[in-house]
């Protein structure tokens, strides 16, 4: 199929970007990788009558290290530049492991950070991990700037807080302690396929391996992807053993809404939940311990 007729504008600048979307607000979308709004517009699912192409904005794409250790990203960064990237590489590891994951090469030459998170599917990749990791979101419009929490960014499937009128323009990231190790996971039928399930952890401890800091981002798990409140609560503050990885995984299914689709059951959902939780707790701990 071919997509509804659209007008097409390719603006040079983040102002420009905002004028356009303060001019044509719901009528407008944005491309910015074009992974997930091309295939959309095919089918239909999506009939914008305005296109803002974003790729050519050269300042939406950087990554930058702050004094505290923390990260900003740029929104057009694509998965290949975040993998390859030294400083993504050496202190957050994590989203290596998520990037490298996505599809084939052109897929991550060409996918963007922003482009994932604010396409909203609760399968996305960068999703669970961002939750996991405590990442912001920086919301421009024509009229400022707005900081919102990745916890409270996704409220419905395929649905964010940002306004019809606001760009995502950056990706925050807050600094890690000490003996931190995160983890993502997910269960696919081929590599490279959105996620039937999936999970992401970070996890620090201390000099007794006493759990320090746990978070749990979970995908496929409902219309929006969540994070694993009570296996988070279960965990702070106890030595971590293997029993106790076992209990609190038990516990992420706590709150899940899965649904069946040509894919998985909700039934099998929900006990995968299981599973990949406590793989990816395992595989954070070993990292939070320093042995990988």
């Amino acid at each position: 199929m071919r997509p509804a007729k659209f007008e097409y504008f390719d603006p040079h600048t983040i102002d420009e970007a905002l004028n356009l979307l303060e001019t044509y607000g719901e009528e407008a979308k944005i491309l910015a990788g074009g992974l997930s709004l091309v295939p959309t517009m095919k089918l239909r699912l999506a009939v914008p009558r305005y296109v803002i192409d974003i790729t050519r904005i050269p300042t939406l794409s950087y990554i930058v290290e702050n004094n505290d250790g923390g990260l900003r990203i740029g929104a057009l960064t694509t998965y290949y530049t975040l993998a390859s990237s030294p400083i993504v590489q050496s202190k957050f590891p994590i989203l290596v492991e998520v990037a490298n994951g996505l599809g084939s090469p052109q897929i991550r030459n060409r996918g963007t950070l922003g482009g994932n998170i604010c396409h909203a599917d609760p399968a996305c990749d960068f999703v669970p991990p961002m939750l996991a990791l405590n990442a912001e979101f920086k919301a421009a419009s024509s009229k400022g700037e707005r900081i919102i929490k990745s916890s409270n960014f996704f409220f419905d499937f395929f649905k964010t807080l940002l306004k019809p009128s606001e760009l995502l323009t950056e990706i925050r990231i807050p600094p890690l302690l000490p003996k931190t190790g995160g983890a993502y996971l997910k269960l696919t039928q081929r590599s490279g396929d959105f996620a039937i399930v999936s999970a992401a952890a970070v996890m620090s401890l201390d000099q007794k391996e006493v759990c320090k800091t746990i978070s749990i981002g979970l995908g496929s798990v409902g219309p929006t992807a969540m994070r694993a409140e009570q296996a988070e609560k279960f965990l702070l503050g106890k030595t971590v053993t293997d029993k106790l990885i076992e209990e609190s995984s038990e516990l992420a299914t706590k709150g899940i809404k899965p649904s069946s689709d040509i894919h998985a059951s909700a039934e099998y959902r929900t006990e995968m939940t299981k599973v990949i939780t406590k793989r990816a707790l395992k595989e954070a701990f070993i990292r939070a311990r320093g042995e990988k």
